[in-house]
């Protein structure tokens, strides 16, 4: 479907945290359909201090796929994988 926006409210501590809990809250509503990947643009807003991020699926997607880097993206990495894998929204790395 083109042009439709979601909105959804999260808690997150990270960007990609707030993307992964988004798209695992949108993919629980059966009304939502298949959530496009590549080059679709996810917007973030942080409410407090007011901030707007916006991710490309596919940087998104590579980012959760990578491998290596600092033990606290790693820990990241591992807690968003395991959102998305709970919502089946992206297929995880393996």
């Amino acid at each position: 479907m083109r042009d439709v926006e979601h909105t959804i409210d999260v808690t997150a501590e990270t960007l990609y945290e707030a993307v992964a809990a988004a798209l695992a809250t949108l993919q629980q509503d059966s009304w939502v359909g298949e959530i496009a990947q590549g080059l679709n643009t996810i917007s973030v807003l942080v409410q407090q201090p007011p901030i707007k991020h916006e991710v490309k699926m596919k940087d998104f997607l590579s980012w959760l796929r990578r491998k290596g880097g600092s033990p606290a993206e790693v820990s990241l990495r591992e807690r968003v994988t395991r959102m998305l894998t709970r919502s089946q929204t992206v297929n995880p790395p393996v």
